[in-house]
């Protein structure tokens, strides 16, 4: 295990937890949270449009919440299995994501290529799927620190990057665990179900048991990419 990266992930987490521990800064917790938020939202489109769906389009709120609409009809599996997927994408994407960026800092050239490619998708979701404005705005500037991050090619601050956002997208799983073992919700005066009980409703068992299979599936993820990261 080598000294200078296991220090890395332990500043960069660290850093991580300080940010939302601490309330002075309040002012970096808001973007990183509609970050997340992004995320998840990206999680639920992606995942419908791999399973041979539609992705309408998504929005943020200025709560920190979101939705992502999309149409798994036209999917090549059965509507049930493909509804529980898609509610499975948002609450696992962030985790998804996190780990490939955590692993892809480890190496200069996958570095490079993650950069690009979540500058790429950034852009494009600004470009097709986000409509509200603060999302538009967020999103935008995140994009445009990415890109001058990119252009710049310093390695050790490619590499924080990378560490950072994982850190911070896996993270974002358990800033949000009560809506995990959540079953319902109201918002606009209406009932809505929470993605755990989206998939509950299409496949076997109740919405806490996902709710935990989600958390065990998120925390061997982060284990995972950050052995890979810190192997020889």
């Amino acid at each position: 295990m080598k000294q200078k990266p296991l220090l890395a992930v332990i500043g960069t987490s660290l850093l991580v937890f300080l940010l939302w521990q601490l309330p002075y800064f309040g002012y970096i917790q808001y973007p990183l949270l509609l970050l997340g938020t992004w995320f998840h939202e990206m999680g639920h489109g992606l995942t419908a449009l791999l399973l041979g769906g539609e992705f309408i389009y998504l929005e943020i709120y200025e709560n920190g919440g979101g939705v992502a609409y999309s149409n798994v009809s036209s999917s090549y599996l059965p509507y049930t299995l493909a509804r529980a997927l898609t509610a499975a994408g948002g609450l696992l994407g962030p985790a998804i994501s996190g780990a490939i960026l955590i692993a892809s800092a480890r190496d200069k050239v996958s570095s490079k290529i993650t950069l690009w490619l979540l500058i790429i998708i950034m852009v494009l979701s600004l470009c097709l799927w986000i409509h509200a404005l603060l999302a538009l705005i967020i999103l935008s500037v995140f994009a445009a620190i990415l890109f001058f991050i990119a252009i710049l090619r310093v390695r050790n601050l490619e590499a924080f990057t990378l560490l950072f956002l994982g850190t911070q997208c896996v993270l974002s799983t358990y800033l949000q665990i009560g809506y995990l073992f959540t079953k319902q919700f109201e918002r606009d005066g209406k009932i809505q179900y929470s993605d755990t009980q989206m998939i509950a409703a299409h496949l076997p068992g109740v919405y806490w048991m996902w709710a935990i299979l989600i958390l065990l599936i998120t925390i061997y993820l982060l284990y995972k990419s950050y052995r890979y990261y810190l192997k020889k």
